[in-house]
C-alpha cells in the first residue's frame, strides 16, 4: 500500500496520512476524525465537513494525534468564549439600511485619515528624496578627485561631520513610523465595523433576493437590478466568496451557480485575487454533489490541465473515472434492473435549491413578484375608495381621511396622506439611536430570539416621548374606532440587506396560550402599519394564504384585523413583509388588543363572522 502525504478530497479539508505497518492512518486536524483511506485500488469518494478550513499536518503517532486533539480542543472552546462574548456585543450591521448609512461615514473618515497618511509619507519621501540628490551631486564632484577635494579643510570636516551624524538623522528620518496616526484611527473604529456575521449576511441576503425575485448571477453581478439609482458590479472575487459562503451551509446549488459567475468572468479575462483552479475546485466538488458526474469529471479535467499536480484534484480523478465505468457496467444491466432500485441513483444530475421550512414558500415568492392571484371582477365591484369622517368625530369632519379597499377577505383598508413627511422624520429620528436587532417570540419558551427570517431592526416608541408620537396614537384610536390606551407601543422597523420577514401570525394562536400573558391586555385583535418610506423594487406586504400584497407608498398606511369579533383567529392574516430588493424601508405599527374593545366591536353569534 503506497504511503498517502495528502489525502484529499474536498475543497474545504486536507486530510493528513502516514504508514502504519499494513495501514494508512489519516486524521483532519480541523474537525479530528481518524480514518482509513480503504484500498488503494478503489479511491474514496470526496468528503465534506462543515469546517471551511483544515490545515496539513503530518500524523507521527497515535499518542501524538490524541494530544494535538485536546490541544486544540482547549483552543476551540477559549475561541469560541471569546466568540460569543463578541457576538453578543455586536451591532449587527446588516439588518438595518438606516443603521447601515452610518458606515458610510466611518469609511468616509477613515478614507481621510488614509489620505494624510499618505500625504505625509509624501513628505518624508520627498524630503529624502532631496537629502539624495544634494548628496549625488556632492559625491559625483568628490570622487573625480578624492584627494583635492578632501585638501580642503573644509570639505574634510564637512565629510566626518556628514558621516558622523547627519547619515544618523537620515535614519532616523527612514525609520520614523508616519502611520501612527491611520492606525490609531483606524484601531478606534474597528470595534464599530462590521464583522463576519455581517458579511455572511449581507451575502445570504443576495442569494435570498436571487431566488425570491429569479435573478440569475449575471444580472446580480453586473447590478442590473430595477430601480437602482448607484449600478455597482461584482467582481469574480465577490461571486466567489457568495459560492463560498453558500458552501460552508452544503447549499451547493448555489454554490455552483456563483462559482460559475466567477469562471466565467475570470474567462473573460477580468484580473482577479482568485485563480481559475481555485473556482474550479469548489465547483466541480459542487457539480458533483448534485449528482453531474459527467459536468464534475470534465471540470476536474479543465482543472489538471491548469495544474496537473493538483493532489485533491488527481484523486478526484480517479474517484470520478472508476464511478463513471461503474455507472456504464449498470447502465449494460439495464434492461434487468427497474430505475428505482439503481444503486447509482446518487448519480442523478438534482438542480434544484435546497428545501426548506417553510410550506407557502413558492406562493410567498410569487406574491412577492409581484405575480399574486388576481381578483375576479365581481370581488373587485366590492373594493370601493371613499372619504372618512371616522364615524363623525370632529377632527375629521371638515378634513376627512382617505380610504381604499385593498382586498376583501380579510378586509385590508389603506389610509392615504395619512403622516406627514415631518411626522415620519421626527419617528425615524427617535427610533434611529434605539433601533436593535428585532426579535420573536419563541412558541415554545415564549423567549424573545432573533431569527433569520426576519432581518431588520425595530425600536418602541411610547406616547408621553414626544407629542408626535401622541397624537399619532390618537390618530389610530380615532380612525379605527378602537381603544389604544390597551395597544402596544409603537414599533418602529428598519429593514436591512434583503430585509424581510416571513409568514407568520401577529396574534396569539391556541397553541400559544402564554403569547401574551405578561401584557395582560388579551390577544392583538388588530394590526395598523405604517409605510414610512417608498421602496424602489421589493418590500410587499403579502397574504398567501388569500393571494393578496400591499405595496409600500411613502404617507400611507394599511389595517386589518386579526380576529374576528367572536375573538377566534382570522388565520387569512398570516402575512410576510417580503425581501427588499432595491431601497431602504421604514415601517411603523400598532398592534391593538382586546381589553378595552369589549363596547368598540362586539361579538357576533357566529365563531367565524
Amino acid at each position: 500500500t503506497p504511503t498517502l502525504s495528502s489525502h484529499t478530497f474536498s475543497p474545504s479539508h486536507t486530510h493528513s496520512c502516514t504508514q502504519r505497518e499494513r495501514e494508512t492512518v489519516c486524521v483532519c486536524v480541523s474537525c479530528w476524525r481518524v480514518f482509513s483511506p480503504g484500498s488503494p485500488l478503489v479511491p474514496q469518494a470526496p468528503s465534506r465537513h462543515k469546517q471551511p478550513t483544515c490545515h496539513q499536518n503530518r500524523v507521527t503517532s497515535t499518542a501524538a494525534s490524541y494530544q494535538a486533539m485536546a490541544c486544540m480542543k482547549i483552543w476551540c472552546v477559549l475561541g469560541l468564549g471569546v466568540l460569543v462574548s463578541l457576538s453578543r456585543a455586536h451591532n449587527s450591521f446588516f439588518t438595518s439600511i438606516g443603521q447601515m448609512t452610518d458606515l458610510l461615514y466611518t469609511e468616509k473618515d477613515l478614507v481621510t485619515s488614509l489620505k494624510d497618511y499618505i500625504k505625509a509619507e509624501e513628505s518624508k519621501l520627498g524630503e529624502i528624496k532631496r537629502w539624495a540628490e544634494r548628496l549625488d551631486r556632492l559625491t559625483e564632484t568628490a570622487t573625480k578627485d578624492p584627494e583635492g577635494f578632501l585638501g580642503h579643510p573644509v570639505n574634510a570636516f564637512k565629510l566626518m561631520k556628514r558621516l558622523n551624524t547627519e547619515w544618523l538623522e537620515l535614519e532616523n528620518l527612514v525609520l520614523k513610523d508616519m502611520s501612527d496616526g491611520f492606525i490609531s484611527n483606524l484601531t478606534s473604529q474597528r470595534q464599530h465595523l462590521p464583522n463576519d456575521e455581517d458579511q455572511t449576511g449581507a451575502a445570504k441576503a443576495l442569494i435570498r433576493l436571487q431566488d425570491t425575485y429569479q435573478l440569475d448571477a449575471e444580472t446580480i453581478s453586473m447590478g442590473n437590478l430595477p430601480g437602482v439609482k448607484h449600478k455597482t458590479t461584482l467582481t469574480a472575487e465577490d461571486c466567489y466568496e457568495l459560492g463560498k459562503i453558500a458552501y460552508t451551509d452544503a447549499d451547493y446549488y448555489h454554490t455552483e451557480l456563483w462559482m460559475v459567475q466567477a469562471l466565467k468572468q475570470l474567462d473573460a479575462g477580468e484580473v482577479s485575487t482568485i485563480d481559475k483552479i481555485t473556482v474550479l475546485d469548489y465547483l466541480s466538488y459542487a457539480v458533483y454533489q448534485q449528482g453531474d458526474l459527467e459536468n464534475a469529471l470534465e471540470l476536474t479535467q479543465r482543472l489538471l490541465k491548469l495544474d496537473p499536480e493538483h493532489q485533491r484534484a488527481n484523486g478526484n480523478l480517479r474517484y470520478f473515472e472508476y464511478m463513471m465505468a461503474d455507472q456504464k457496467k449498470e447502465k449494460s444491466n439495464v434492461a434487468q434492473k427497474t430505475e428505482e432500485n439503481k444503486s447509482g441513483d446518487v448519480l442523478k444530475t438534482k438542480r434544484e435549491r435546497p428545501k426548506d421550512y417553510l410550506p407557502e414558500r413558492q406562493k410567498y415568492e410569487k406574491l412577492c413578484r409581484g405575480e399574486g392571484i388576481k381578483l375576479t371582477p365581481r370581488r373587485q365591484r366590492r373594493l370601493f375608495c371613499r372619504y372618512s369622517d371616522a364615524n363623525r368625530s370632529p377632527l375629521y369632519l371638515l378634513k376627512p381621511v382617505k380610504q381604499q379597499d385593498e382586498w376583501d377577505k380579510p378586509r385590508i383598508i389603506r389610509y392615504l396622506d395619512i403622516i406627514s413627511d415631518q411626522e415620519i422624520e421626527r419617528v425615524k429620528e427617535l427610533a434611529k439611536p434605539r433601533l436593535r436587532r428585532a426579535t420573536i417570540s419563541n412558541p415554545i419558551t415564549g423567549v424573545l430570539e432573533t431569527a433569520n427570517y426576519r432581518i431588520s431592526k425595530s425600536a418602541w416608541l411610547s406616547g408621553y416621548e414626544d407629542p408626535v408620537i401622541s397624537r399619532i396614537n390618537q390618530r389610530i384610536q380615532d380612525l379605527t374606532g378602537l381603544d389604544v390606551s390597551t395597544a402596544e407601543e409603537l414599533q418602529v422597523a428598519n429593514y436591512g440587506v434583503g430585509g424581510q420577514y416571513e409568514p407568520h401570525f401577529d396574534f396569539g394562536r391556541k397553541d400559544e396560550p402564554d403569547a401574551f400573558k405578561e401584557l395582560g391586555t388579551g390577544n392583538r385583535i388588530a394590526t395598523w402599519l405604517f409605510y414610512m418610506s417608498d421602496v424602489a423594487a421589493g418590500g410587499a406586504t403579502v397574504f398567501p394564504e388569500v393571494g393578496a400584497a400591499v405595496w409600500p407608498q411613502k404617507g400611507t398606511a394599511v389595517f386589518w384585523y386579526n380576529l374576528f369579533p367572536s375573538g377566534e383567529g382570522d388565520y387569512s392574516t398570516r402575512h410576510a413583509a417580503c425581501p427588499v430588493l432595491v431601497g431602504n424601508k421604514w415601517v411603523s405599527n400598532k398592534w391593538i388588543h382586546e381589553r378595552g374593545q369589549e363596547f368598540r366591536r362586539r361579538c357576533n353569534l357566529s365563531e367565524f363572522d
